[in-house]
């Protein structure tokens, strides 16, 4: 029996010295094998020569292919430490020597498995399944224990075989995936997924499965947009890169801005015609690109962004309109009035309280200056920011030499319409 993951040997008669986190652990192979009769010692006269033969741990590496036996696990093992065993990391604490075995990057299903096994063997009861006999682990083995896969051209591409289930980055660029291998996703260990250069139309929600997913990369494909489903999945804690330039993308929904640990994105090439209203919410972005869309003006919770890098060039930017447009009742209508009140007292809501369409409104409320909320009574009004305001390196926006845009903005009263003039002016 074996389990490829990554391992650490950590003696417990060393000193701490105070360090709180453990070194970094090699890739290994990890055999469960049994011991021959040869290995045995030859039992007094009168004595039994039944029961199973004592198991032992073997740990080999690249460097140790031979590797490292831990002998006679029968009643040997102090503790297993499995809390995070559905995260593939387990710990196994022997008596003597006495060191823990620290597993980790381990498929679950596997780890698990093989821990059962261990525990059988320390209980000195017989193992189901097969052991494995202690021979010298070739390369090979450990070509499945890959991080990183790198394929540029589709007769590379791996139609009959898996992935490596311990890839930690994997790029498959121009290989013509018309849409993404569900095999990829179930590649839990994920964190750098390149798709970019494909024909990938629609991407499945399952992505936000891959928990540990920081950079993902879908730049010039045919993507024409970017699911709620994934905005509010676990990428939401993940999800540090994304690159969606080079698609025919032409709005993104306003739950994107639930992305909050974005730090990069692009979205440069595609049709954009606006962004989120509330991309003020992506309070860790540094690296915004989207040049060459069709954005006519940016909303006004794009002051609340603090960027290095900002490239907004070869958009149609509009003019900002002399005179508002104004969207006020007197008095407010009970929707406007509630919703108001919901979104200000920031009561929680959701389709199993209120129905969904009211929910929708509820999501895409309009922002006014003074940071009240309004849905349908408002009035609009564009103003000119110079883009340096919210970012420290700024493309210019035109060939003139420009770096201010036109904002929309929102006001819930007459009153915050005045009280703002100065700035529209």
């Amino acid at each position: 029996m074996k389990l490829h993951c990554e391992v650490e040997v950590v003696s417990r008669h060393l000193p701490a010295l105070g360090l709180r986190n453990r070194g970094k652990g090699v890739r290994a192979v990890l055999t469960l094998c049994q011991q021959t009769p040869k290995s045995q010692p030859r039992p007094q006269a009168g004595g039994e020569r039944g029961g199973p033969h004592p198991a032992y741990l073997l740990i080999s590496t690249l460097k140790d292919k031979r590797g490292t036996r831990y002998e006679q696990l029968k009643e040997n093992i102090d503790q297993f430490f499995t809390k995070f065993v559905d995260e593939g990391k387990a710990t196994v604490r022997l008596k003597e020597p006495p060191v823990d075995i620290c597993l980790s990057k381990a498929n679950s299903s596997s780890l698990k498995g093989f821990l059962s096994a261990v525990k059988l063997a320390y209980r000195g009861c017989d193992i189901d399944a097969p052991l494995s006999n202690p021979i010298p682990v070739k390369t090979s083995e450990f070509e499945k224990f890959k991080t990183k896969m790198v394929i540029t051209s589709k007769k590379d591409y791996p139609l009959s075989k898996n992935f490596p289930h311990s890839l930690e980055h994997l790029q498959t660029s121009y290989c013509g995936l018309v849409r993404v291998d569900l095999r990829m996703l179930c590649l839990k260990n994920l964190r750098k997924l390149d798709l970019s250069h494909n024909h990938i139309k629609k991407l499945p929600a399952t992505i936000g499965d891959l928990i540990h997913l920081q950079e993902l990369n879908l730049s010039d494909n045919h993507l024409e947009s970017f699911s709620v489903a994934l905005c509010q999945s676990t990428l939401k804690k993940s999800l540090r890169s994304l690159d969606l330039s080079k698609n025919k993308i032409k709005a993104l929904p306003v739950q994107f801005c639930q992305l909050r640990e974005l730090t990069d994105l692009k979205l440069d090439d595609n049709e954009l015609i606006r962004f989120p209203f509330k991309i003020g919410q992506l309070t860790n972005l540094r690296f915004l690109s989207a040049a060459r869309n069709k954005l006519p003006f940016l909303p006004s919770e794009f002051k609340n962004l603090f960027l290095e890098y900002l490239d907004l060039f070869g958009n149609t930017f509009e003019q900002p309109k002399v005179l508002p447009v104004i969207m006020l009742q007197t008095p407010l209508t009970l929707l406007e009035s509630s919703a108001r009140t919901i979104l200000y007292n920031r009561i929680p809501y959701g389709s199993n309280i209120i129905p969904f369409h009211l929910c929708q409104d509820l999501d895409t409320a309009k922002t006014c200056v003074c940071g009240r909320y309004c849905l349908s009574c408002f009035i609009q009004g564009t103003t000119t920011m110079n883009l340096h305001s919210v970012a420290h390196t700024v493309v210019l926006v035109d060939n003139m030499g420009g770096t201010e845009a036109p904002v929309l903005s929102y006001f819930c009263s007459l009153g915050c319409y005045i009280n703002s003039c100065d700035t529209l002016k």
